[in-house]
């Protein structure tokens, strides 16, 4: 496998890594970007830009990272919180006044970026072209009754996590998310990455698909539980049907998909985009930074822990991302970033000054831990330790 780009001296393991995914782990394409005190230190990619095609990927090649478009999005409502528009311990219905059907007057904005709310799931899913209406989405959550007392326990808000986002900003800021981004942040940063793709850079996307790869060592203890797996099949679960609020899922390869904008699972980004992006966040990049350090604190910050109701195994989270556990091994303890289902992966971690995206066009069956980032991040890690 020809491996494309560079690394910085030290940084030598994490090429081996990304090699051996190719050959080891059934990479068909993918891209891998570190930074380091906001300086780019690692830029690979290869294979192809399209899962069932031979065309080569290209440094500028993107990729839908599903729900690690959930860490950007976080990014603008933490952002409105930074700037005065978004008190984070307000009622949502203080800024959306239909929210509040249901008991939902004390729901929280908080509750909303912890997976606390109590709304994994809609009564009636959207359909594919319903759920690609802006105002349809934000219209459903409204509308839906808690399934537990918000605030009370936490569950992985898989699809509706976006539509409450959207809704929040959409009346704080009067625009949509995606524009919101495009404008905000990913202008300032020259970021390749779009909640909403343009036409212009609509080219640039490959193609996904699944595919199989064998398992990594200590497969065996990585194999899901029974009640996992249960869950997941289980039509009447909160999984399923946490993953089934959009029936049937969209085809991500879709033009119109991709153009459209749901901030909880269709971004489109390079690897590069993605770390870039997480870079920002903790220190500045090319004189923009864009949380402060008591905003990296929040972000960072435990609000949920401990069995997921949807996702069916322990999980942590801060204000809109991930935080470093067993769901989600991430650098270290105080990294956060977020997972997309199948393979995309962003973080930052504030100690090691590290900031990491990973984009692959070949999703696996993983929702949190997926063994070719995996492998990177231990790359990384040697790396940083060297």
């Amino acid at each position: 496998m020809d491996v494309n780009g560079t690394v910085a001296e030290g940084f030598e393991p994490v090429r081996e890594a990304f090699a051996r995914n190719f050959t080891g782990l059934g990479e068909r394409g993918a891209a891998v970007a570190v930074y380091r005190d906001g300086h780019r230190v690692v830029d690979l990619w290869a294979g192809t830009r399209d899962v069932d095609g031979t065309e080569p990927w290209q440094r500028d090649t993107a990729q839908v990272v599903r729900s690690a478009t959930k860490g950007v999005a976080a990014a603008v409502a933490l952002l409105l919180h930074q700037r005065g528009e978004l008190d984070l311990d307000a009622p949502v219905a203080a800024y959306w006044p239909e929210f509040k059907a249901h008991g939902k007057e004390r729901l929280l904005v908080r509750h909303v970026l912890g997976h606390r709310a109590g709304l994994p799931v809609l009564d009636v899913p959207l359909t594919p072209e319903e759920a690609l209406d802006p105002e349809r989405g934000p219209a459903a959550v409204a509308a839906q009754a808690p399934v537990w007392e918000p605030g009370t326990d936490h569950g992985y808000h898989a699809l509706t996590y976006g539509w409450l986002l959207e809704g929040l900003v959409r009346r704080v800021t009067g625009r949509w998310v995606g524009a919101w981004l495009a404008e905000e942040v990913a202008g300032p940063l020259g970021l390749d990455l779009w909640l909403g793709l343009p036409e212009e850079a609509a080219g640039r996307a490959g193609r996904t698909g699944r595919v199989d790869g064998p398992e990594p060592a200590g497969a065996l203890r990585a194999r899901p539980k029974r009640s996992v797996t249960a869950a997941y099949e289980d039509p009447d679960s909160l999984t399923r049907r946490a993953f089934a609020a959009i029936s049937p899922f969209p085809d991500q390869n879709d033009p119109v998909y991709r153009a459209a904008a749901l901030p909880a699972t269709n971004g489109v980004a390079t690897a590069d985009g993605l770390a870039r992006f997480y870079a920002a966040l903790i220190g500045e990049v090319d004189g923009v930074r864009l949380l402060d350090p008591a905003t990296v604190e929040l972000a960072r910050a435990e609000e949920s822990s401990g069995p997921d109701r949807v996702l069916v195994v322990n999980t942590r989270f801060g204000l809109g991302y991930m935080l470093h556990g067993t769901a989600s091994p991430l650098l270290g303890p105080g990294s956060f970033g977020h997972p997309g289902r199948g393979g995309a992966l962003g973080f930052a971690d504030p100690e090691a000054r590290i900031a990491f995206g990973y984009v692959t066009n070949g999703f696996r069956r993983t929702v949190t831990a997926d063994p070719r980032a995996q492998a990177l991040i231990r790359a990384v890690r040697a790396s940083s330790a060297a």
